[in-house]
This record gives structure tokens, C-alpha cells and sequence, in this order.
């Protein structure tokens, strides 16, 4: 009786972990759920672009890695205040659902044709022609700017598995062993991780923990901690995360405003791991992308330069008048975010918060311009 307990417990699934698909969409049906969400005032972009008729078109095709319209949507059904919905599973995803990632994303980098545009990366600093005035400076605590890329030679995490995930984080770290100067550090583990290590890095802000329903909703977090890790250079100014959600998570960060300084270390950085990539793989092209949507990423909001810059600011006279809620209105009038302390979903600690730039339109404009 016991074995047969502990068996059953073993195969209790987390959904801050595992990938849980919706009950119709697990049997490739048209999602319930997805017409109750339809009928609400507040809806996920993938609500809004997502029909029968697309989904009746579509739904028994299957990308090269075997994705098809459920796993793609999984993630907005079965979390409905999602603002996004929906997750590609390989580059073919983007055009074998074209009525559905095309209208995801034209609504979300608005402004944006995938038929007539085309997108171009440019991480040149000296492009950045704009200063921060005295009195904005004084109230960033600090600036971060990160970038997400994926392998060409392995499927998006979202359809990833243990072996791809590790063989990633192996690579990598052969990578990280070409990097000098002030990139150079120690790559971690999630898996070998000592307590003391976990704590420190939770201490500084560093690491990530997962523990997140729509990420894990679209394939994220399955076989978790395996493959995952962090690499952190001797400074603490320029981070790796892997296979957190994207395969890479460039990081360039540091106290202060100094955006140049912060966006030509991220520059630098994404540049060492492309040419250690190439050098180790001997293959001429190592990321994942396309001319029409750029840097092609899980999530849709990312693609082109897969680019998100942010600050952290102390504002307790606005917080206060207006509210996080208030501020939040305000940034997205700007296209920029508003988040907690911590970041995404988090809470707002010590009257700071985290203002995030490049939050849309990712896709239609360069990187220095962002």
C-alpha cells in the first residue's frame, strides 16, 4: 500500500512546473474555456485573434517539432489573464499558424507588417544620441538591459527536453570558458548548486527559481532544474541565465543610470557568445532567426531584438498619489512597463519599483534605438 502511495504522489504534476494542458485541448478539441474568456471585456491578445475557424483549419497540423495549435495556445486557455496567450515551439510555428502568431503579433508591436517589413539588429552605442538629464539620474537606483537568444540547432525550450536542456548548458559552458576581461566568471549550476551558493545568488537578485503557472503552462519549466544555470562574471555586471525560459538570457547590469555603459557591456557580451558559439559548433549561423520577425524567441513579445531594458526607480510621492496600478497606466502610455521591486509579478518593496522599456515594439525598431 505504501509503494503504491508514494507512486501516485510521484506522479502528482505541479502546475508551477509541469506542463498541464487544458482538458479539450489535451484531446485536440476547440477549448471551453477559450469561449467563456471570449466573452470578457478584458481580454489575451491570443483571445482576441484566436477563431474556430482558424483553430478547425489548423488543428491537426504539426510543426517540425511536433507543435501544433493546442500546445500554442495552451498557456492563454488555461490562464486567462494572460495579456499574450500564446507560445511558438519552433521557427516553423510563426508561419504554419500564420492566422495566429501574424495577428498576435501585428496587435502586439503595433506598427509592425510581417509581409513588407523586415527587421534589422544594431547594437552600435554610439547610436544612443539621448542623455539623462541630472534630476532623472538621481532617482535610478539601477539599469539593466537583457537580451533573449535561441540555438538554431536545438527546438525552443517550449517543446525542449531533459537531453536538449543539458546539452545546451553543456555547450554553453564551454563557451563561457573562451569569455576574458571584465566578462569572464563562474558558471553554476541549478543542479549542483550548494545551499550557500542558492542563497547568496537569491540574496543579490541573481537567480531565477521558476515557480511560474503560464511560463510552465507553455512547456518552460518541464524537467526542472535540469540544464539550468546561471553564469555571473567576477564583477557582477554581466549575467547568463540558461534554459530559464528562452535557451539564453543575456544581462548587462549596474548601479546607477549609465545606459551606454550597461548597453555596451550587453553588446559586448552578446557578441563573445555568438563567436564562442560559432567556434565550438563550426557552424556559420548559431541563432534562430528570421528576416521578417528578427531574434525569434518562445513568447511573441520578445521577437526581433529580444531586447528589455529597465530601471529601478524610488518614486514614494507618485507611488503614493497614484499608485502602482497608476504608474503601470502611465508606462504603457509610453509603451513601458511598470513592475514590482523584483521584477515581473512581483511586489512593490521600500517605495521602489522597476520601470521596464522596450516592453512593445521590439520587433519594428534597432536595438540602440530602444
Amino acid at each position: 500500500n505504501l509503494r503504491r502511495l508514494l507512486a501516485a504522489m510521484a506522479k502528482v504534476l505541479d502546475p508551477y512546473y509541469d506542463l498541464i494542458m487544458d482538458e479539450d485541448l489535451a484531446n485536440n478539441e476547440w477549448p471551453k474555456a477559450l469561449d467563456e474568456h471570449q466573452k470578457q471585456e478584458k481580454q489575451s491578445i491570443m483571445a482576441q485573434v484566436m477563431t474556430k475557424e482558424i483553430w478547425n483549419k489548423y488543428k491537426d497540423h504539426k510543426t517540425k517539432e511536433r507543435v501544433d495549435p493546442a500546445r500554442a495556445i495552451n498557456t492563454g486557455v488555461t490562464n486567462p489573464s494572460s495579456f499574450l496567450g500564446c507560445h511558438a515551439g519552433d521557427l516553423e510555428s510563426y508561419s504554419d499558424f500564420a492566422p495566429l502568431f501574424k495577428g498576435a503579433i501585428e496587435a502586439y508591436h503595433v506598427g509592425y507588417d510581417m509581409e513588407t517589413m523586415k527587421h534589422v539588429t544594431d547594437m552600435d552605442v554610439n547610436k544612443i544620441g539621448t542623455e539623462l538629464a541630472d534630476h532623472a539620474q538621481k532617482k535610478i537606483i539601477s539599469t539593466r538591459i537583457r537580451c533573449a537568444r535561441n540555438l538554431s540547432f536545438f527546438p525552443l525550450n517550449t517543446c525542449g527536453t531533459k537531453e536538449t536542456r543539458e546539452e545546451i548548458a553543456e555547450f554553453m559552458e564551454g563557451v563561457f570558458k573562451t569569455f576574458t576581461g571584465d566578462l569572464a566568471g563562474k558558471f553554476y549550476r541549478h543542479t549542483t548548486m550548494t545551499e550557500d551558493e542558492i542563497k547568496e545568488l537569491v540574496d543579490k537578485h541573481f537567480l531565477f527559481r521558476g515557480k511560474d503557472k503560464m511560463q510552465a503552462a507553455s512547456g518552460y519549466h518541464a524537467d526542472w532544474p535540469h540544464g539550468r544555470g546561471i553564469f555571473v562574471s567576477n564583477d557582477e555586471k554581466f549575467l547568463m541565465w540558461l534554459n530559464e525560459g528562452d535557451h539564453l538570457r543575456i544581462i548587462s547590469m549596474e548601479q546607477g543610470g549609465d545606459i551606454p555603459s550597461v548597453f555596451d557591456r550587453l553588446g559586448r557580451g552578446a557578441a563573445a557568445v555568438e563567436k564562442g558559439l560559432k567556434e565550438l559548433t563550426k557552424r556559420d549561423e548559431v541563432y534562430m532567426s528570421s528576416p521578417a520577425l528578427g531574434m525569434i524567441t518562445c513568447c511573441p513579445t520578445n521577437l526581433g531584438t529580444g531586447m528589455r531594458g529597465s530601471v529601478h526607480i524610488i518614486i514614494p510621492k507618485l507611488i503614493k498619489k497614484i499608485g502602482f496600478e497608476g504608474i503601470d497606466k502611465v508606462a504603457r502610455s509610453m509603451n513601458c512597463q511598470a513592475r514590482g521591486s523584483t521584477g515581473e509579478h512581483s511586489e512593490v518593496i521600500d517605495r521602489w519599483i522597476s520601470l521596464t522599456g522596450g516592453v512593445w515594439d521590439t520587433l519594428s525598431i534597432t536595438w540602440s534605438k530602444t
